[in-house]
Formats: C-alpha cells, structure tokens, sequence
C-alpha cells in the first residue's frame, strides 16, 4: 500500500496521530525536502529507505513506488501541509490508478491552518466574512483567467494567498484593483508552526514594503481581510438570546 501522508505546516508534533504511525511502519519514505521539515524523519523506522523528491520527477517518485508497493511495502509519500493544497497528488495518484497499485490519503494540518493559529485569528468572523478564498499568484504555474487576484478581490472575503511572497509589490497593486482599500488588514506569516515562525502585521497597501523590510521572498502565507481587524458581531452560537438544538434562549 501507498500512503499520501499530509505532513501538517512545519512543527513535527502536528502530523496526524495516524501520519505518526504510518511513518513509523513505512518501508519507503518519499518526503517534499524543499518544504516538509525533516524532523519528521524521526519517526521512521531503522532500515527504512528515505528519498527526497525535490531533486525528483514525477516520473521518477513513480519508479520508486511502484516497485515498492507491488513489493508488498508500505510506502509513505509525504507532503507539506495537506496534499490536497498545492499538493501535486492527483497526478502521481493517476499514475497509480494506471498501474492498478492501492493507494490511500492521510490528512494534513495545512499551513493556513497554521498562519491562523500564528495569528490568533478567526477566518470566519460573522459581518466580516464568511468564506474563505485560497488562491495564489500566476508565476511560472499559470492562473486560469476567472481566477485572477483582482477577481477574488472584489468579493471583499478573507484571502489566504499560497506561493506568492516574492511578488508582493504586484499582489498589492492588484488586490487594490480589484477592490480592498489601501488600509485594509493583511498579514504576512512566514514559515507558520515552524521554530523561526515570524509573523508580520501590515496593509494591503503597504505589503511590499513590509516584506521588503523582513527580507521574506519565500515560504509565506499573505493573509488579507477584515478578519484581521478589531470590528466584528457576538456569534448566536453561543449568545444567550438564541435558541438553538441544545440550548434554550435564556433571556
């Protein structure tokens, strides 16, 4: 069997209870080097064969899978985050769907999970917003034309935005066009969960200078929205006005 193993945002102790032990009873290890921390390397097996697939193709994370797994191995393919994120899966699943080799999925913590707990934020703030937009900019992997940054803009909602921290000066200019105030929060959160984990408050208007003055280029989340401000309302939830299934309104 193959396992897709979301790796969680960068802190080894937040991998899944079962990522754990999957990792532990892996023959075969295939790890993102370029961005899963490899603390998590710890938790392998002795014997266990490690591989690291940033200096791999797809064709070649697929040469040693396969055989592994057709072995009767367990394999562990693991990924930053959570795999279905920017995670490049569903290609090296098709490949194994070709093959008629069993795969399986493990969850993941994802790094905007992560850049919220960096903050202390909530996404979802009642009469703030109540959708959550996860985008990137067009860089060597292009954008399809409906999803541009100024289109999402315009919608006002919270914006976690992947793989885009060395082009803060154009992702500022474009979020504006497409419709946030200058002044409207953001927030660069760098690394989240990892020991050198910074978190750099700022505007939309003034991003690229923020990054520019914390010398972050890479391995960033940028996170926009009034979720970030001060202003929201009480949720019903928990408002002792409101009934709800398990609850009477108790004034």
């Amino acid at each position: 069997m193959i396992y897709f193993v979301g790796a969680g945002s960068g802190a080894p102790d937040l991998i899944t209870v079962r990522g754990a032990r999957l990792l532990s009873e892996a023959d075969v290890i295939v790890y993102a080097g370029s961005l899963v921390n490899p603390a998590l390397l710890e938790y392998k097996k002795d014997g266990c064969e490690v591989y690291n697939s940033a200096k791999m193709t797809l064709e070649e994370v697929i040469a040693v899978m396969a055989p592994a797994a057709k072995a009767g191995k367990t394999v562990v393919r693991l990924h930053t985050g959570d795999p279905c994120v920017y995670g490049a899966h569903r290609e090296q699943m098709d490949e194994l769907d070709k093959r008629g080799i069993p795969y399986e999925v493990c969850p993941g913590v994802s790094s905007f999970c992560g850049a919220a707990a960096a903050l202390k934020a909530e996404y979802t703030l009642p009469n703030v917003s109540q959708s959550v937009i996860l985008t990137r900019m067009e860089g060597r992997t292009p954008v399809p034309e409906k999803e541009q940054i100024e289109a999402f803009a315009a919608h006002g909602a919270t914006m976690v935005i992947f793989l885009s921290a060395g082009q803060l000066p154009r992702l500022s200019e474009r979020l504006i066009a497409g419709g946030y105030a200058p002044d409207t929060p953001a927030a660069i959160v760098y690394k989240a969960t990892w020991p050198d984990e910074k978190v750099v408050r700022t505007t939309v208007g003034e991003l690229a200078e923020a990054g520019a003055r914390e010398g972050i280029t890479k391995t960033a989340l940028i996170t926009v929205g009034g979720f970030l401000g001060t202003e929201y309302e009480r949720s019903r939830l928990y408002d002792p006005t409101f009934t709800t299934e398990f609850r009477e309104a108790s004034r």
